[in-house]
């Protein structure tokens, strides 16, 4: 009774723009600490004023991401407005061999490519997907719209992305609805908490 559970989990977390999966894992981060590894992502996109190398991005020139892409160098990674994004395979594994749990900020098809690429991993950890929803399209129409940082035209266009990526819930092991902040990260606290105690057989 003595023994720990035998492997780290990592938590991989997705939603469609607005949802506000990034506030929900900064708060898992905030509370859970050095226990919970975030993955930074690697990006090709320039560096903007405030970013920390490192901290916010690993930010790469095209070639080098293409070299560690074609090096299976990332769990997963797409092209999203003429910019690359991956999710770094080395850290990962690196922080599950710590002991570390992992949790992964990912977007609908990135979680689909990081499934496929764990099925092909020799003694994967356990994966606990986790799609975080709005309440409704017009609730995240409202947020994008809030935000003022983007045009009526791109809020549009995620509002549409966001109708196609909210149809595929079901491939996730839990959903969250995030009608009021506070609730939704109890919910998901709840889910970390369970899983780490859950008896794997």
């Amino acid at each position: 009774m003595n023994e720990q559970r035998s492997k780290p989990i990592i938590f991989l977390i997705s939603a469609p723009s607005g949802a506000g999966k990034t506030t929900l894992c900064e708060m898992l981060k905030a509370e859970f600490g050095a226990s919970l590894y975030t993955l930074v992502t690697a990006t090709t996109r320039p560096m903007r004023p405030g970013e920390v190398e490192g901290q916010s991005y690993f930010f790469l020139t095209q070639d080098e991401f293409e070299r560690r892409s074609a090096a299976n160098g990332f769990l997963e990674y797409a092209t999203v407005h003429d910019h690359s994004y991956g999710s770094p395979r080395e850290p990962v594994f690196q922080a599950l061999k710590k002991g570390q749990d992992v949790l992964l900020n990912v977007d609908v098809q990135g979680a689909a490519s990081i499934r496929a690429s764990l099925q092909q991993t020799p003694h994967a950890p356990p994966l606990v997907d986790i799609f975080i929803a709005p309440p409704s399209l017009d609730a995240l129409r409202a947020r994008l719209t809030g935000r003022g940082q983007d045009s009526a035209e791109v809020i549009a266009h995620r509002v549409r992305q966001a109708t196609g990526e909210m149809t595929r819930w079901r491939e996730f092991s839990y959903l969250v609805i995030n009608d009021e902040l506070q609730t939704a990260y109890d919910h998901l606290r709840a889910i970390v908490l369970a899983e780490r105690v859950r008896i794997r057989k």
